[in-house]
């Protein structure tokens, strides 16, 4: 058995979990997490591989960097000896697209995709680095969000623009792979043919997986794309963009504050980004209600586009956040697909069952839990072993 520490990096989190790996098995020791890091809000929490909590406490964290230190020194008072160390990398740039031992080339070109993902990329870079100097020569693997899209068909990969800008890179190249993995993981050799997963969150995609391989998703050149999240617009008119560039004289940084960290829920709500609070507030507040209905509208429709990529649907997974926890939106999200025969059990939708289809369903919908950070060690300890 091999321990492997898993980083999942976001841009202001770090979950971290230590697994006692071989080559079929990965077994939870401990994990934690470190929230609202650079808030006074901050957190950090500590549970053992039973789910006892260990520590959990009110923790200023100034970044990232500082947060996996916290981390690591957690992990040493346990006197658990780390030989491989597992991260997980949003985007990976035109450069690395397949899952990957680190060395100093493959940081350097994951630098250089700090642009495809500012959100995300810089701050597991600077995890990276504090892995590095706590962990000196322990073998350390990058695991690619967009390594399940890596053989998308040209028809979905490709924007329409001039073909240059193809061969520079700029294409879709879709998120949230670890998450996938870890599902098709979970379903074995129960994968259906026509599969679509919906992982909504405070990031979310739509995809569509043909006999276990990603054929479209939503999100595209950057995981601001595809379908409206917590703060992130996903897709919009690009001539909005333009308009606000020329009407409001808004700088790119700007514009990416605005796309990335101010709209979607938040935007629309104006008040919150968490979906929990805003079906609170959506009893008396109109701007709440709206952005639930946006948002539920959105995810409908993207699985209904994702049945013209797979000429069908044999199964819908909900998971993420709020897939796997809030019945309101499963139950919103089917009732606009009823059109198709999607059926879903209001008393299994209320209970979280496993399958929460009705009889006569023209599919299996099911709930899921995503665990990326699992899929982060077993993919680590596969590469390094």
């Amino acid at each position: 058995m091999k321990n492997v520490l898993a980083l999942n990096c976001g841009s202001s989190s770090l979950k971290f979990g230590v697994y006692a790996c071989d080559a079929v098995n990965c077994r939870l020791v401990l994990e934690g997490e470190a929230e609202e890091v650079g808030s006074k809000e901050g957190t950090f929490w500590v549970k053992d591989g039973a789910g006892t909590k260990l520590s959990d406490k009110k923790l200023r964290l100034e970044n990232l960097a500082e947060a996996a230190k916290h981390a690591f020194d957690v992990v040493a008072q346990r006197k658990l000896y780390i030989d491989i160390v597992g991260h997980r990398v949003v985007h990976g740039g035109p450069h690395v697209l397949e899952h990957t031992l680190l060395t100093s080339q493959i940081f350097k070109q994951l630098t250089q995709a700090e642009d495809f993902a500012p959100l995300h990329v810089p701050p597991a870079l600077e995890v990276m680095k504090a892995a590095q100097a706590s962990f000196g020569d322990v073998p350390q693997v990058a695991c690619l969000d967009t390594a399940f899209h890596r053989d998308l068909p040209l028809v979905s990969r490709c924007f329409p623009l001039p073909k240059e800008y193809f061969d520079e890179g700029v294409r879709r190249y879709g998120a949230h792979g670890l998450s996938l993995e870890s599902i098709l993981e979970q379903l074995g050799d129960g994968i259906p043919p026509r599969l679509v997963i919906a992982h909504l969150g405070n990031g979310a995609s739509i995809t569509a997986v043909h006999k276990g391989k990603s054929i479209d998703t939503t999100m595209g050149l950057t995981p601001t794309g595809g379908i409206m999240m917590g703060t992130r617009t996903g897709d919009i008119d690009p001539g909005v963009l333009l308009y606000l560039r020329r009407k409001e004289a808004l700088a790119a940084d700007a514009l990416e504050q605005l796309v990335d960290r101010k709209s979607g829920l938040l935007g629309v709500s104006g008040v919150t980004r968490d979906m929990r609070e805003l079906r609170q507030l959506s009893r008396t507040n109109d701007d709440a209600r709206l952005a639930v209905d946006m948002f539920c509208y959105q995810v409908a429709k993207a699985i209904a586009a994702m049945a013209v990529a797979l000429y069908g649907i044999d199964m819908i997974v909900f998971t993420g956040g709020i897939g796997e926890h809030d019945a309101a939106t499963r139950a919103e999200v089917c009732a606009r697909l009823r059109f198709a025969n999607v059926l879903l059990d209001e008393k299994k939708n209320a209970a979280a069952s496993s399958e929460v289809q009705s009889d006569g369903s023209v599919c299996v919908i099911r709930v899921m839990p995503s665990q990326e950070d699992v899929r982060i060690a077993q993919i680590a300890a596969r590469i390094v072993q």
